[in-house]
């Protein structure tokens, strides 16, 4: 059992926001808020409304409707709303509407500042486009676009029209973009001629334009004039506009569309293990009440904060880094292109030259950033943090200590947090009312029924591994999915009958400490037990050769299934016949001859997706020959080649 490595002060303590919303919820610690959110989960969402003040054009008549069953839960039943209204109208006339929302920074430096006020009247001038255009109440429109301001004004202007939000990932080619906006029947698509990739510029327009060959239901694109001379974006008439000549001419005022409070707001499409993704759905009140509660209660995000998550749109943290920030009436940093260019140490100087205070992480991010050392991370300034968090994928515990140590200086806290694009957020998190340990949650967030539970659906005791679930619904949760109730129950709410099924594996320890071991379709069996991929990975790394690794199981006629270790090893590292055998005797040592590995494979990557998730499910598919399914989201899908070429 690992030690504690952080514990709150008790001013800490008392002037984090968990500890205001306990004493307005009349709850003495937050094994009480848990145990009172999952049993009256109703009560617990009004709570955490009134907290924040949520704002309602016409009041709900019922908190929520269960009736139909909790995989159809409804939420503020009868009230009307907009997110908008709750992110960027509600500071209209407060000291907030003249402050900075939002700081960018261009891949080659360019900057810009934006105050709520100038935000918001660009808002409301490409809102006007929109409208005058025909887009509007219920009408799908994609943002296909690199992290340019112009992303998070995209975002509010669909949104304040009534349209519905959805955000692509700026490296897609034809096929997934095709994909998306078909399913979807996208009405109009917002996007820029290109972006800057690594030094190249890379074109965008013209990718949208291949794919919308196959997309009849694209009325309308809306183009930012981002890269001008140095790429060609042809415009066709009657369907392409650019921004800088139709937007620019248009009213700063626009009214925001009154809503039904669970109509759809946003569709975003998450990777499936088979088939095609899946459409998640997030309504105008989930979402804002979902991200006040997981940020402002539980990660202790305030109004003072800078927020700043390097990522791209088409995946959640993108709308999610808008949201929070606006939400709290706080300011967000949005920078385009690479953590580590257009030099190594860029992630850390991007928190120190804009005084980012509260910066967001995932596991793959700080692997490569460790590749380059100390010294990069070391000359920084990196005083202005008060927080951390980290989501993505779970830890292990060598780049988990080395942020600790060198991000954090064993000072401040580092939030672990999990969760996903259908849940709206978080469902397990670190706060600062508890002590941390390496990898580990403090526990579950209030108000989502999480457990852990074995195939029966019973609890498991501490120390068993078994599937994460929720036994409530969450007004977070997504509204099935985008036109297929069939397969969002199928999906969650039929594996084990009567609660969400996550897909995740997760255990608890006697100290109440949680842990995700891996996606359940990882699950190794090894001796007549269900093993982690991360449990066998956190030893092969703390031999400190290895830069990254993914363990996976593939059926073997002997075992049934047996242990394939795919390794990157770190720069000066001889991956030969001596680092190999080191590897299989830590396996060994560590978890028993039956955990003996098969093979040891030396690679120079891992199938990643574009927010850094390893792919195991795609390591596993590319060594057996099988099915590795959809692909669309990987960012280096040449690394699957040359996993099948060893495969061959």
């Amino acid at each position: 059992m690992s030690e504690f490595a952080w514990s709150p002060t008790p001013e800490l303590i008392a002037q984090s926001n968990l500890s205001a919303f306990l004493e307005h919820t009349g709850c003495g610690d937050y094994d009480a808020l848990v145990a009172r959110a999952d049993a009256e989960p109703g009560w617990f969402w009004e709570q955490v409304i009134r907290f924040f003040d949520l704002r309602f054009y016409k009041a709900y008549e019922r908190i929520v409707d269960v009736s139909a069953g909790l995989p159809w839960a409804r939420w503020c039943v009868g009230g009307t709303t907009n997110l908008v209204l709750n992110c960027i109208d509600r500071h209209r006339g407060t000291a907030v509407w003249d402050r900075t929302y939002l700081v960018w920074e261009s891949e080659r430096g360019a900057q810009r500042t934006l105050t709520y006020r100038e935000f918001d009247a660009e808002v409301c001038r490409l809102a006007n486009t929109l409208r005058s255009l025909g887009v509007g109440r219920g009408n799908v429109v994609g943002i296909f676009m690199p992290n340019l301001p112009e992303a998070f004004m995209a975002f509010y202007a669909i949104a304040k029209v009534g349209g519905i939000v959805m955000p692509l990932f700026s490296g897609f080619g034809p096929e997934p973009l095709a994909l998306r906006l078909a399913d979807g029947g996208a009405r109009a698509v917002i996007t820029s001629d290109g972006a800057w990739r690594r030094g190249k510029p890379g074109a965008m327009k013209g990718v949208l334009d291949e794919a919308l060959n196959s997309v009849p239901t694209v009325r309308h694109t809306i183009v930012v004039r981002y890269l001008g001379d140095v790429i060609s974006a042809p415009m066709t008439s009657g369907r392409d506009y650019w921004w800088h000549e139709q937007v620019a001419r248009q009213s700063p005022d626009a009214p925001t569309e009154e809503m039904n409070a669970d109509d759809p707001a946003v569709l975003i499409y998450t990777s499936g293990t088979t088939g095609k993704p899946k459409g998640a759905v997030w309504t105008h009140i989930s979402n804002v009440a979902k991200l006040a509660l997981d940020f402002g209660v539980c990660l202790d995000f305030k109004p003072d904060d800078r927020f700043f998550f390097l990522s791209d749109m088409g995946w959640m943290v993108g709308p999610m880094s808008t949201m929070v920030s606006s939400i709290l009436g706080a300011s967000v940093l949005l920078a385009e292109g690479a953590p580590d260019y257009p030099d190594t140490g860029r992630l850390w100087r991007l928190v120190q030259q804009h005084r980012v205070t509260f910066l967001g992480v995932s596991p793959t991010l700080v692997r490569g950033m460790m590749r380059y050392g100390m010294e990069e991370v070391g000359r920084a300034d990196l005083s202005s943090l008060r927080i951390t968090f980290s989501s993505g994928e779970p830890w292990t515990e060598t780049p988990w200590n080395w942020f600790f140590e060198h991000v954090c200086k064993r000072r401040l806290p580092n939030l672990n947090i999990s969760g996903g694009t259908e849940v709206g957020c978080l469902i397990l998190t670190n706060t600062l009312h508890h002590r941390h340990k390496p990898c580990a949650f403090s526990g579950p967030v209030p108000g989502m029924g999480a457990d852990v539970v074995d195939d029966a659906g019973k609890s498991c005791v501490p120390g068993q591994v078994g599937e994460l679930v929720l036994r409530q619904a969450s007004i977070g949760l997504t509204k099935s999915l985008w036109h297929d109730d069939k397969r969002y129950f199928e999906s969650y709410w039929n594996t084990i009958p009567g609660v969400w099924v996550h897909g995740d594996l997760a255990t608890r320890d006697a100290d109440g400490c949680w842990f995700i071991l891996g996606r359940s379709d990882d699950t190794i069996k090894i001796a007549g037990k269900r093993t982690g991929p991360t449990e066998l990975e956190n030893l092969l790394m703390k031999t400190g050769q290895l830069l990254e690794c993914a363990v996976v199981g593939i059926p073997d006629e002997l075992k049934g299934s047996a242990i394939v270790c795919v390794c990157v090893a770190r720069p000066g590292v001889d991956a030969g016949a001596a680092l190999e055998q080191e590897l299989v005797r830590t396996l060994v040592q560590g978890m028993g001859a039956s955990y003996r590995p098969k093979q040891i494979v030396f690679a120079r990557d891992l199938p990643k997706t574009r927010n850094m998730k390893v792919m195991r499910r795609v390591v596993r598919a590319a060594l057996t020959g099988e099915n590795a399914g959809d692909l669309s989201a990987l960012v280096n899908p040449e690394v699957v080649k040359e996993l099948q070429a060893m495969h061959q």
